[in-house]
This record gives C-alpha cells, sequence and structure tokens, in this order.
C-alpha cells in the first residue's frame, strides 16, 4: 500500500492542517486530525527530550496502512496534557528537505511475505492440549449426545445410480481411500441394494475429496426441522469484543456415528448440518451467548481482555478433549485483534465485509441465464445489511426471477448488476448492537419500496429495504 505526496500537495492542500505545539519549552510542529480520539508522539522526541512515561491502565490500538494494530500501553505526562507514546522509526530529516525540494515523496508500508509457520507448541494455552489437534481422526467416535438416521418420505422406492465413469487415477484413489476409511472404522463393505454415485473434487493442494452424490437420496428424506441460526444474530453478542480465536473441527460429520452401512455420518446428506448442528449447541450450551460462538464446524471464542480469553480458550479446549472432539490447527487462528468469521471481518470496533470472500463477487461476469442471476443474488443478499436500499437497487434483477417473464439482460440490469458490485466493495463498517442504549430507525418509502436504517449513538447497525409488490 503506498500514498504519494507533492511539495505543493504537501505545503497548499485544504485538508491537512498543521500547528505548532510547545512541549517542555520546545515548539513541535504536528499534524492535525479532527477525528482523532488520542494525540501520539514519536520514539525519537521521547528520547530526546528524555519525557517520563508510565503504563496505562487500558491498551491503545494505533493502525497501520494495512490497518494491522501497533500496541501499546505507554502514556506521557506532560505538563501540557498527555500524549500517547507509540513506537515509529526515527524521522528522517533528509526526506522533508527533498520534498521541500519539489521531488515527490512515498509512504510505503513493506510486508513481509515469508512468515514462519506457526507451531502449536508456541500458542499459548493451545500448546497445553496437543491431543485436541490430532493430524487424523484415531477411529470411531464416542457414542453422541444426538444420533444421526436416514428417515425417508413414506412410499419411497428403492434408489440405485449407476457409477460415473472414471479416470484410472480416480479409480487408484477411490480404493485407496476407501481402505482407509474401512481400516479406520468409518465404513463396511455392504450388500444394501441401495447405492449413490462418488466422485471427486481436488482440493486447493491438489489432493482429491471424496464426495457422494446424495441428491436423489435427499429428496426424499424427512427433512430435520432444527434450524441453523441466522448469521447476523450470532454477531450481536460480539460487542466490544478485543480478543478472537476460531477452531475449525477436523472432519466433522466423521466425528457423529450413523445408523447405517457408512457408520459414520457422511458428507452430502440433507440433515447432516442440521445434526451437527445440535450436537455442537448440546456440547456448548453452558457458554453460548458468554464467549462462544458456533456455526456447525466453526468455534468462535471471544473476550473483553486477554486474561479472560485465557480462561476462555482452555474451558473450550477442555470440552473438546473430554468429548473427543478433534481439530485441525492449520484452519484455526488464535489471540486474534480481529477475525475472519462466516463471511465477515469481526473486531471491537464493528464488522466489516471479508474483502476475500468479496473478490468472487466483483469478478462476476453478466449473467447469461435465469440460474446465474439467482446464484448472484443470493451471492450478494448474504451482506444485503451493508446495503443503503439493497432491493431498490437489485430490483431489476429480481423482476427476471418472476414467474412468466422472459430473461432479458437490460441495459438497467447491468446498471443494477455493476452498482452491487461496486457497493460492496465500498461497504460500510457496521458496529454491534448493544442492548439498553437508544435505537434510532429512519426510515423511507416510494411506490417502488421501503427502506431504513437502524442506528446506535450515530452509527449505522444495519440497513434493511424491502420491495413493495405491484400486484
Amino acid at each position: 500500500m503506498t500514498y504519494a505526496i507533492r511539495a505543493r500537495e504537501d505545503a497548499f492542500a485544504p485538508d491537512i492542517i498543521t500547528g505548532t505545539f510547545s512541549i517542555l519549552d520546545t515548539d513541535i510542529t504536528a499534524l492535525i486530525d479532527p477525528g482523532s480520539i488520542h494525540s501520539y508522539i514519536c520514539t525519537n522526541l521521547v528520547s530526546v527530550k528524555n519525557l517520563s512515561v508510565e503504563s496505562t491502565k487500558f491498551m491503545v490500538k494505533v493502525s497501520n496502512p494495512l490497518g494491522q494494530f501497533v500496541m501499546k500501553y505507554i502514556v506521557l505526562k506532560c505538563k501540557n496534557g498527555e500524549l500517547l507514546h507509540v513506537e515509529s522509526d526515527k524521522l528522517d530529516g533528509l526526506s522533508n528537505k527533498y520534498v521541500r525540494k519539489g521531488y515527490d515523496a512515498y509512504l510505503a508500508y513493506v510486508l513481509d511475505t515469508k512468515v514462519s509457520e506457526l507451531k502449536i507448541k508456541s500458542v499459548l494455552v493451545v500448546c497445553e492440549f496437543l491431543d485436541v489437534f490430532t493430524e487424523e481422526l484415531p477411529g470411531l467416535p464416542l457414542v453422541r449426545e444426538v444420533n444421526f438416521s436416514i428417515d425417508l418420505v413414506l412410499g419411497t422406492t428403492l434408489i440405485s445410480i449407476a457409477p460415473y465413469r472414471m479416470a484410472p487415477t480416480e479409480l487408484k484413489e477411490l480404493k485407496a481411500q476407501l481402505q482407509e476409511l474401512t481400516n479406520r472404522g468409518f465404513a463396511q463393505a455392504s450388500l444394501s441394494p441401495w447405492g449413490a454415485l462418488v466422485l471427486f473434487v481436488m482440493k486447493k493442494d491438489g489432493s482429491l475429496r471424496l464426495c457422494i452424490d446424495y441428491r436423489q437420496l435427499n429428496k426424499v428424506t424427512i427433512k430435520n426441522k432444527y434450524l441453523l441460526p441466522r448469521i447476523g444474530d450470532l454477531f450481536d453478542q460480539l460487542k466490544g469484543v478485543t480478543v478472537f480465536s476460531k477452531i475449525d473441527l477436523r472432519s466433522r460429520y466423521y466425528q457423529l456415528y450413523g445408523h447405517y452401512e457408512f457408520l459414520v455420518m457422511s458428507f452430502g446428506l440433507t440433515n447432516a448440518p442440521a445434526i451437527f448442528m445440535d450436537l455442537m449447541n448440546r456440547i456448548f450450551k453452558p457458554y453460548l451467548d458468554r464467549f462462544v460462538v458456533v456455526f456447525i464446524n466453526d468455534i468462535l471464542v471471544y473476550s473483553q481482555d486477554e486474561n479472560e480469553h485465557a480462561d476462555h480458550l482452555k474451558i473450550v479446549l477442555q470440552t473438546l478433549r473430554e468429548k473427543q472432539l478433534s481439530a485441525k490447527f492449520s484452519k484455526c487462528e488464535f489471540w486474534l485483534w480481529e477475525v475472519g468469521f462466516l463471511g465477515h471481518i469481526v473486531y471491537a470496533e464493528g464488522i466489516r465485509v471479508d474483502p476475500n470472500k468479496i473478490s468472487a463477487i466483483v469478478n462476476w461476469k453478466s449473467p447469461k441465464n435465469i440460474s446465474e442471476v439467482r446464484i448472484f443474488l443470493g451471492l450478494v443478499g448474504y451482506y444485503r445489511r451493508f446495503v443503503k436500499g439493497f432491493l431498490m437497487i437489485a430490483s431489476p434483477m429480481t423482476r427476471l426471477l418472476q414467474k412468466d417473464v422472459k430473461f432479458e439482460w437490460s441495459d438497467k440490469c447491468y446498471q443494477s448488476f455493476d452498482r452491487l458490485k461496486a457497493l460492496l466493495t465500498e461497504a460500510p463498517v457496521l458496529v454491534q448492537f448493544e442492548p439498553g442504549k437508544e435505537i434510532v430507525i429512519y426510515s423511507d418509502a416510494s411506490l417502488n419500496g421501503l427502506g431504513c436504517v437502524l442506528m446506535q449513538e450515530s452509527k449505522v447497525i444495519a440497513y434493511a429495504s424491502r420491495q413493495i409488490n405491484s400486484t
């Protein structure tokens, strides 16, 4: 990330405000930011003036150009007030000289991408629970609080699908994976007349993931009524949280018993997510809404400070140990000031969209049919709370989904499509709702739709909108 400033811009830019202040009888030129809530001073000046410092009772976060935090607990005691002391390199006097002469100056933040791999033994608290982070599941899991079975709609006829043709490399991989599943007790040879297709999907590392096509079976399976939580509701309890850890369970469905030939719950079955969500909620029930958020196999541990987080993390890992649930260390993150969770970035100041998830939407090509329109609207709709007037903007595309409407990608559709992508890249930071504080709702209406914004302390919590049915 690089910013450029030229001598003329430096001297005359209307949005750059400077002033002169006296610190211990020394005049200091300072850059003034009207929106700042603290004042900062560089390390060099502290050393030169031999200023006295003391630790604060609170944590100070100062972000660098990449949004990462520099943290200090030091406050300067000066006769004209208090200044926060943060580490920085000594100022180079030559750079100021060259800028004044008319040279271009660049402020660049350089990041070393060769980050050494994190070792589990070096992570505080986590190092005490090495047995939770196994390389592979050892065998059949414990008998769980919930069991899994496939209940079929009355009158269902036998389903047996002929296998796809596979390449020699895939057949070799299939044999190896089936042998591994059998050796570990997850599957056994079957004489059942029922059958589903198997196929492979390539992972990011180039290896092959064994998948089973249960679509026909899922159509005749009685759906489990256990509802997955609303994503937005999960974030409401994270107001003011400063420390996070995220735990990803390994081969989540293989950690639950079943009543069929696979012996454990398999990927792709329609009721599998609901059953596993039920299991996780039962296991972590005493800690939900206190310091744990669970969504299927993702566990988020959150705390107000580091000392509290150490206790919370220990409780969660001990629970996983007792229940013999295994996590994948390479997919876990610990002791974070901000965390990516369910397509969002969460930190103390609020919640924003995850740019890594938005990139897929930004690069989305114009839809060529109704199915592609529906998929795109599903993707952007996940972030609708960040977009003011979402449904009104999306209306040209949503009309294409109406019955008996012919697909025609018009200029209005393209403008709607392009506008939504642009708005998501500029999406604001939303604050989390805080119970007990005053809520303000601004609303608007037209012949085409309704819109509103929910706010607390002049900050946006969420946008909402709805189209008005013309009929």
